[in-house]
């Protein structure tokens, strides 16, 4: 019988976005599977290319005499590729690119790497025949032969670095000992460790301790990393692999309280319910989510499935792993995008081989190949950084529903502050909401106070710090506690408001914060609109209006000179650059070699440093004024997470958030820890202006390094696309420039489509498609499409 394979060739053009057909030799008939990366001769010179298997068949579009057959298959791999294949064009159709950019986002590991090799030398003889053979080489005499056999019986496998080098074994008593099968010298292959899991290995290795700073309500007991990597160890027995010996009876225990244990008690009485796949739980910070995923992680893993942890940056991943190895040891790796290529397809051949269990990453650790999916946990679901900017131009919660569904795996996520999309989604049961209405230790959430920066300014204080923020700082060098400071500058670079009222200038048609240009104008990024600069406040007539020019570095400096005395870090873009650049702050400022820590957004992120008993919000209103729908969303979320770093320890925390809005809900409702309230009143905004989770949009972004060619080009395209609108009875906004209007010299504009259903802008999608496609004037412009 002769099978034939459609093949998606590994050229990223939209001319080939499509299937060709090939036979499949005999001698590949058995083994050959979807998902496998396979060489076929393509094009008029038959030139080797790489491509993708999507569909295997019985069946050939032309006589098989005229079909090139696959030369080989390039890997081995098997099993999930082909869910996640399916994956793949699943991406394809919904946030719009090729078939092969989807392939390469969803199998990343193919890129292969040159494989380490270890050589070692085992012994081959039962431990009877091997002492009986031992007693030999002692009464001839051979000294080498009895070294290296008296430690062999003792560890009966030995590096052949050691063998060589430590006993002094030369490599004719080696051969001479294979001759007579007494040994065997082998390689086997070495995964690459990233540095993260390195170092706790070797902490562990020594009987050191390993530092961390719990997440409150994880109830760890622990000594030291023995213990830690007791329990690990315990846990490692699974699916018929070989149990490491425990080194010590005790081991790293978690209690879990009633909350909690309600939440692991549901997921599982669910598990192998199909109705009840999603969840989402809605902790305080400090609630012991974490604690959370663990348990059902474990659950898990003791079923022989495996699980995938999200974390939305690098940042947490030393924490975070430091977490999960005290309990899993080495069945977890890590992926960030800090790690090299090779490092990258070590740890997902670990994951497809089964030498793992567990991968924790940031979004595209989504994509790691488990045969045996069994969870898929997302921490800080409400992350931008779970949304790719590139092609395709996935959201990672979006993505993980999918295959989720197609692995039969369950899905949770997880946030203090949930997603708007998340929340509704829970809201209308399509996920089970969990809530987490207390810290887990049962301390108190932080107090915060609004330091109305309006006010300041009218009694004469100029600075960036208020009064009451300065006073607390010193408060707490005073008793030796840590102070955080976190400038929120997300949106600094372009809104225009006033320090004397707080009057932010806004698109009349879009209700979104103008931009402020070089050329002096004031534009709206979502539909063109502009307007000259204003030199004083339309509102209240103060001259103090303008954009915000302090940084990090500049409030550093600040401190320095307020505080001489004060142990000053800084962690911003600057200071991390670095490879191991995150690790080394926080690990610093958790040690208390620093009283305080500046910083942007990364240091508010999940960290738990116990002796921060206060957290200073610098400029709480910026991210306010972001030309987006979502400005506000993002603003609770910040300033909600950041609050969440005070008082988690045993001392009392203190919040203190300064702003020019004091009374716009986002800053109260965040003020006060109550996520429903702004929930409500966000949502009343979106259902109002369309936008989601009340209805869908979909964005076109468009792009070329010649801006005169872009410009008639999206208004071509949005005059097209306003025609399709109209039978769909769509929205069209646009086209307007993007909010950075160029990047390394490519020019970039953006097209808005809202509509109250996801299909019918996948269908739009798909026109649009195929316009760009066969359109000639699209050849130097490049259009992207982004999805929730």
């Amino acid at each position: 019988m002769e099978l034939f394979a459609d093949i998606i060739i590994d050229i990223s053009h939209s001319r080939l976005d499509q299937a060709f057909q090939y036979r499949v030799p005999e001698a590949l008939q058995a083994v050959l599977e979807p998902g496998n990366v396979v060489e076929v001769p393509f094009g008029r010179g038959d030139r080797p290319t790489k491509g993708y298997v999507l569909r295997i068949t019985e069946y050939s579009a032309c006589p098989p005499e005229k079909l090139k057959e696959i030369a080989h298959i390039e890997t081995d791999l098997a099993g999930t590729e082909s869910k996640l294949t399916a994956l793949a064009l699943w991406m394809r159709d919904y946030y719009g690119s090729t078939t092969v950019q989807a392939l390469r986002t969803v199998l990343p590991f193919r890129k292969r790497a040159a494989q380490r090799k270890k050589q070692i030398v085992a012994l081959k003889l039962s431990h009877e025949d091997a002492v009986a053979k031992l007693e030999q080489f002692r009464q001839k005499s051979q000294k080498a032969r009895a070294r290296l056999l008296e430690a062999l019986i003792g560890e009966n496998v030995l590096p052949r670095e050691v063998v060589t080098g430590s006993l002094k074994i030369t490599a004719s008593v080696l051969r001479a000992l294979e001759e007579q099968e007494v040994i065997s010298c082998e390689s086997e292959q070495v995964y690459r460790t990233p540095a993260v899991l390195q170092r706790l290995r070797e902490e562990s290795a020594s009987g050191g301790d390993v530092r961390i700073a719990p997440e409150e309500g994880m109830g760890l007991e622990m000594a030291s990393a023995d213990e830690a990597l007791t329990e690990a160890l315990g846990k490692t027995e699974r699916a018929g692999r070989p149990r490491p010996e425990k080194r010590k009876e005790e081991s790293a225990r978690i209690h879990l309280n009633h909350e909690q244990q309600r939440i692991v008690d549901t997921v599982l009485a669910e598990w192998d319910d199909p109705d009840h796949r999603e969840y989402l739980i809605h902790g305080v910070t400090g609630s012991g989510k974490t604690a959370v995923y663990m348990e059902l992680i474990d659950a898990a893993l003791r079923m022989g499935k495996q699980a995938i942890l999200l974390i939305p940056e690098i940042s947490l991943t030393y924490q975070n792993v430091i977490r999960f190895y005290h309990r899993f040891g080495d069945r977890i790796s890590v992926l960030h995008s800090r790690l090299s290529q090779a490092e990258r397809y070590d740890q997902f051949e670990r994951a497809r081989t089964g030498d793992i269990d567990v991968m924790i990453g940031p979004r595209s650790a989504l994509f790691t190949p488990f045969q045996k999916l069994g969870i898929i946990i997302i921490d800080e679901e409400h992350e931008s950084s779970y949304k790719s900017e590139t092609v395709p131009r996935y959201h990672a919660r979006r993505t993980a529903q999918k295959r989720a569904a197609l692995e039969g795996a369950k899905l949770v996520l997880g946030s203090a502050t949930p997603s708007l999309e998340a929340y509704h989604e829970a809201e209308s049961g399509r996920s089970r909401l969990f809530t987490l209405t207390s810290r887990a230790t049962g301390g108190m959430l932080p107090s915060v106070t609004i330091a109305d920066m309006r006010a300041e300014l009218r009694e004469g204080n100029r600075s960036i710090l208020s009064r009451s923020l300065y006073e607390k700082i010193g408060v707490r060098l005073e008793k030796g506690q840590q102070t955080m400071l976190f400038l929120n500058r997300r949106g600094y670079s372009g809104f225009v408001s006033c320090r004397a009222c707080g009057h932010v200038i806004k698109c009349p048609h879009c209700d979104v914060s103008l931009s402020l240009h070089k050329n002096g104008k004031l534009v709206c990024h979502y539909c063109g609109y502009e307007q000259e600069a204003v030199g004083r406040c339309p509102e209240c007539g103060s001259a103090f209006i303008g954009g915000f020019k302090a940084g990090t570095q500049q409030i550093e400096e600040l401190i320095t000179r307020s505080f001489p005395g004060a142990r000053v870090l800084r962690m911003d873009a600057d200071t991390t650059r670095g490879k191991d650049g995150h690790a080394e702050i926080l690990r610093a400022f958790g040690d208390r070699e620093a009283d305080i820590l500046v910083g942007t957004q990364m240091i508010v992120k999940g960290h738990d440093f116990p002796h921060v008993t206060l957290v200073g919000i610098l400029a709480a209103d910026l991210s306010l004024n972001v030309a987006d729908y979502q400005a506000a969303e993002r603003t609770f979320e910040l300033l909600t997470q950041a609050a969440g770093r005070a008082g988690r320890g045993t001392e009392a925390g203190e919040v203190v958030i300064q702003t020019y809005v004091p009374e716009n809900y986002a800053i109260t409702s965040a003020a006060a820890q109550d996520y429903l309230s702004f929930y409500r009143q966000e949502m009343e905004y979106r259902r109002f202006a369309g936008y989601p989770p009340a209805g869908d949009m979909m964005a076109l972004h468009c792009s070329s390094e010649d801006q005169e060619k872009l410009g008639v080009a999206a208004d071509y395209l949005a005059r097209f696309v306003r025609q399709i609108a109209r039978r769909y009875e769509a929205e069209v906004i646009g086209p307007a420039d993007e909010a950075v209007a160029k990047i390394n010299d490519i020019y970039r504009k953006a097209i808005y489509v809202k509509h109250p259903r996801a299909d019918v802008l996948t269908a739009m999608k798909n026109v649009i498609e195929q316009y760009v496609e066969i359109n000639t004037g699209f050849q130097e412009i490049r259009v992207q499409f982004e999805r929730q």
